[in-house]
């Protein structure tokens, strides 16, 4: 019997499709912001499924809501009505302000139908996207992705993409025309670098395509469900787009995406696009106990420093404080971007800059750019029990679930400091 940890790993390897490289650690549970291995060490996890946990692992209202889901109905595609999924496409709406929304399964599926839908409402095919951005890697979301070594091995692509820099008004301005029929944008490039929107650059984006009869749709597969210390990152940059698209911890894990429609958008025609398993009953139960965490408050107090004082003036100038938080932003979501800021301060003040060039981020989405490459910062870290993210070869991503208790999330930092003290 292959019970061994060697010999599993090499069936994988074996059967697996070869496209992913595997990092030296077998992970078979978790629980919260903690992932174990096969001898039960725990791990710190900063990788927070790529996004895709920021409620963690094992969290009690997704297992619960799975549960009693996966003992009624399963699956059940949209040419039926379903009371789970029509319950939750009414929350959904109500929470994020948009009016209908279209049910996938990931964040490239969003992404496809987004860029279907913009060519749809305008007739035009030109779309406006990012130098460092990432929509994915189906056809239509890696034309919009701009990383040559995704894109190229597939060309040609979709025509009538154009890559612009990010946070260059200017740039974006001359690239608009009368056949863009859209920009596609992140208000966070997560794989790009942890870049985030500089203040005021998507409000003077939104106004500019606007003008220009095209479409606005920012990508949120990884910056929403609280990531960035709001419900949708767009919302602290107070922009209201056309289309959003969302994945990733939508439904706590279970894989889930979606496309918000604003009422400019409306309804689509029927039969103009479609999904087997978007919007089936799991998922939407498991949807509708995430959305319930994340826009759940009682009230904590979320305004002060670690040691329980008030923040300075100075602590409070290295941050962004003018966000008000909307009523959909729970406890959960707004102690992301309380602890988050801590975080970012505590690592501003104290890491080498011998080893760090820019920290960067909004609420607990961390991006640190190193001045060497950061593979063998990430395998340190893993010996010491912290498991995070590259963004590129200098990057060292962080994205710990929201769940991660002020104890692990110190823990790793500090762990963080040592490994980058050490290692340069």
């Amino acid at each position: 019997m292959l019970d061994t940890v060697a010999n599993w790993n090499e069936i994988e390897d074996q059967h697996s499709s070869g496209t992913y490289i595997k990092r030296d650690l077998q992970v078979v549970r978790g629980e919260g912001a903690r992932l174990f291995d096969e001898t039960g060490r725990s791990y710190i996890d900063l990788v927070g499924g790529q996004g895709s946990a920021n409620l963690g692992h094992a969290h009690p209202a997704i297992v619960g809501a799975i549960s009693k889901q996966a003992a009624e109905l399963i699956t059940c595609p949209e040419l039926f009505h379903n009371p789970v999924r029509a319950h939750y496409q009414a929350e959904l709406c109500r929470f994020s302000g948009f009016s209908r929304v279209f049910l996938a399964n990931s964040g490239t599926e969003a992404n496809e139908g987004a860029l279907k839908i913009a060519r749809l409402k305008t007739g035009r095919k030109g779309v406006i996207a990012a130098m460092r951005g990432f929509h994915g890697r189906t056809m239509g979301a890696l034309s919009a992705t701009w990383e040559k070594n995704y894109r190229e091995p597939f060309l040609p692509l979709i025509d009538g993409v154009v890559h612009v820099p990010y946070n260059n008004i200017d740039k974006l301005r001359e690239a608009l025309n009368e056949n863009i029929g859209a920009v596609f944008l992140e208000v966070v490039q997560g794989e790009g670098g942890v870049h985030p929107a500089q203040a005021g650059y998507l409000q003077a984006v939104q106004e500019l395509a606007h003008a220009n009869g095209s479409l606005l749709i920012i990508d949120e597969v990884q910056t929403g469900w609280g990531r960035t210390g709001s419900l949708f990152a767009h919302w602290q940059d107070g922009i209201q787009p056309d289309i959003v698209t969302v994945a990733k911890s939508m439904a706590g894990g279970v894989p889930m995406g979606a496309i918000l429609l604003s009422e400019g958008i409306g309804s689509l025609d029927p039969a103009t696009h479609g999904s087997t398993f978007g919007g089936n009953p799991l998922a939407c139960a498991a949807g509708l106990a995430a959305l319930g965490e994340y826009t759940k408050a009682n009230a904590e107090e979320l305004n002060r420093h670690p040691t329980g004082r008030l923040r300075t003036d100075a602590e409070n100038a290295k941050i962004n404080t003018e966000y008000v938080h909307r009523e959909s932003d729970g406890d959960l979501v707004r102690r992301a971007r309380k602890l988050g800021d801590e975080v970012r301060l505590h690592l501003l003040d104290n890491t080498p800059e011998k080893a760090v060039r820019e920290i960067r981020g909004r609420g607990l989405m961390f991006g640190i750019e190193l001045r060497a490459k950061v593979a063998p910062v990430l395998k340190k870290l893993q010996e010491r029990g912290v498991v995070a993210l590259p963004a590129g070869p200098m990057v060292l991503r962080l994205l710990p679930p929201l769940v991660i208790s002020d104890e692990d999330m110190w823990q790793a930092t500090h762990i963080i400091e040592e490994t980058l003290n050490d290692a340069f």
